[in-house]
């Protein structure tokens, strides 16, 4: 898809769910968001009546970086979705714990529950001690990717076939059928990375791709890196951009905001974080991952998503918004220092200055076509 083919396509807008402790960020600034189950059933209706479009469950098995609490992302994504009407949930797989079999079945099975509302992340994974800690063997790099490529081919295959057959390096089926399968449209499957194996399995098999926050150039150059590779691949896959959003009626008040949750973060947190994702990077062939560039400062936010610059006014962050669409992106993976309220500010303060915005940028295509 081409910067001016988006044009046409609304941007979509999804949100963490924070189904474990600690927030968003690693900082001991108060927040109030809280991981319970009351809080973000609330939270879920209110995303829902925002706009939002999408809400990502985590999974996390151990605890560390502020998480010490964690609720498991598949069921937790069932309650959300008992809780609305409209919103689409994906919950988050990590492939070891969980078999193509199994997230097939369980998959299949919600979307009979609550109607075709049920997608899932597939989670590589970087963190060498969950693995360690749960007694889940720990691949190198790229055959953490190859797993996971298998995974989705899977799960695409169990879900669409009568009758499966698959013979892989992780996994095996033969004449499996799934009865009943996932309702229609059959579940997405979104997958996150920024190294060249991530990018590389998301332009063969992957409906949606998760990066990282970053500058608009960076994400250019990864949007335009995956479309070329996919198309190679004869395949579709849209883009999702993780950002945290800090707005505020002055930009001043915005980055103050960005100060104290900086000044109070956790250094020895955020120094293991940045010790655990550094090791994953650097197991791979060039020697990078999601968080290769990555400083302290922008550690604090789990996925770099102070890097994106969605801090500021709502006229500010729309504008950004729409520059990260023109640049390719289909959705902004967003999180919040306050969930609630702020998501509900999001909805109804920068939320129409987006559309305002797409609209005339619509115009503007169709004027010079």
């Amino acid at each position: 898809m081409s910067s001016s083919d988006s044009v046409y396509q609304p941007i979509q807008f999804a949100y963490w769910v924070p189904n474990v402790s600690g927030g968003l960020v690693i900082s001991n600034i108060p927040q109030r968001t809280s991981w319970d189950i009351d809080y973000n059933r609330k939270l879920a209706q209110i995303a829902e009546r925002a706009g939002f479009d999408y809400a990502l469950t985590q999974i996390r098995f151990t605890a560390g970086y502020g998480a010490d609490n964690q609720h498991e992302s598949v069921s937790f994504s069932q309650a959300l979705l008992a809780s609305t009407e409209k919103l689409n949930v994906i919950a988050a797989l990590l492939p070891g714990p969980w078999n193509p079999t199994l997230a097939a079945k369980q998959i299949a099975t919600i979307s009979h529950l609550y109607g075709p509302r049920i997608a899932v992340n597939i989670v590589s994974g970087w963190f060498r001690g969950e693995f360690k800690a749960i007694g889940e063997p720990w691949l190198d790099h790229e055959e953490r990717y190859l797993r996971s490529e298998e995974f989705i081919r899977c799960l695409k295959g169990i879900w669409s076939e009568s009758s499966f057959t698959f013979a892989g390096d992780f996994y095996r089926f033969r004449d499996y059928s799934l009865k009943p399968k996932p309702l229609s449209p059959l579940p997405e499957i979104f997958q996150g990375g920024s190294s060249r194996a991530a990018r590389d399995m998301a332009s063969r098999v992957s409906d949606w791709y998760f990066t990282n926050g970053g500058s608009l150039e960076n994400i250019r150059t990864q949007v335009e890196d995956i479309h070329h590779k996919s198309a190679q691949n004869q395949h579709k896959v849209k883009i999702g951009v993780n950002g945290f959003v800090i707005a505020r009626s002055s930009e001043e008040e915005a980055q103050a905001v960005l100060q104290e949750i900086i000044d109070n973060a956790n250094p020895d947190a955020v120094k293991g974080f940045q010790h655990e994702v550094k090791n994953a990077g650097s197991a791979s062939p060039e020697g990078e991952g999601n968080w290769a560039k990555s400083t302290f400062e922008d550690l604090v936010q789990y996925n770099d998503g102070f890097k994106t610059n969605l801090i500021g006014t709502p006229q500010q962050i729309a504008e950004r918004i729409v520059a990260l669409k023109l640049a390719g992106v289909d959705l902004l993976l967003l999180a919040f220092l306050h969930f609630q309220e702020e998501v509900e500010y999001f909805g109804r303060e920068i939320i129409p200055l987006v559309r305002e915005l797409e609209q005339q940028a619509q115009s503007a295509a169709a004027a010079a076509s």
